[in-house]
């Protein structure tokens, strides 16, 4: 698959845990609200560890987003290795990931979209930005690399009418609008891959 995770050096035992705390944080407060003293603490580290190990509060939420990239990228790979023939049911596993990924692991929705919303415009050089996007295209490359391979005649447009569906359901799980949005978006893309 195109756009690859940046190489992610390996963690101390304290930058781990720096990380982990971080990132079930940054993750059920938001990042704003939480400052490297709550991190720290939580982490039972110093903050000079804290900024020894990734240098500012900014490289430590760009940390926790490629951390939570990887393992999310590894929940899809699994599920997309159940189904190795190209077509429409490889693309839906796509939605087959995220109804298993998204109750344990994103019931606030998705991490590099509220990162980008809490970030807010006027700062369009925070390192988060780009890190967010290159998230993004990958996913959208993904559909239309699967797309490509089942056949369909319009890979980049299908791509993004999945794009949508699986972005508007993890918005949707964030918001709470209404249950099991990701079942409804899987049954809506396979009526549109099966229309192709």
């Amino acid at each position: 698959m195109t756009q690859p995770v940046p190489e992610l050096a390996p963690l101390t035992p304290g930058g781990q845990r720096v990380l982990d705390a971080a990132s079930r944080l940054f993750y059920e407060r938001g990042i704003h609200a939480v400052g490297v003293d709550t991190i720290a603490e939580a982490a039972g580290v110093t903050k000079k560890t804290l900024y020894d190990r990734f240098g500012s509060k900014e490289a430590l939420v760009v940390s926790y987003l490629q951390h939570r990239d990887a393992r999310w990228r590894d929940h899809v790979a699994a599920h997309l290795s159940r189904v190795p023939e190209p077509g429409p049911d490889r693309v839906l596993a796509i939605f087959d990931a995220a109804i298993t990924w998204s109750d344990e692991n994103s019931p606030k929705g998705c991490s590099a979209i509220n990162a980008r919303a809490e970030i807010g415009d006027g700062n369009d050089d925070h390192p988060v930005f780009p890190e967010v996007s290159r998230q993004k295209a990958w996913l959208l490359d993904v559909f239309e690399e699967l797309c490509a391979e089942a056949g369909m005649p319009d890979p980049r447009a299908m791509a993004q009418a999945m794009m949508l569906l699986y972005e508007g359901a993890i918005v949707t799980v964030g918001m709470t609008t209404f249950a099991e949005p990701f079942v409804i978006a899987r049954m809506w893309a396979g009526r549109l891959l099966g229309q192709a």
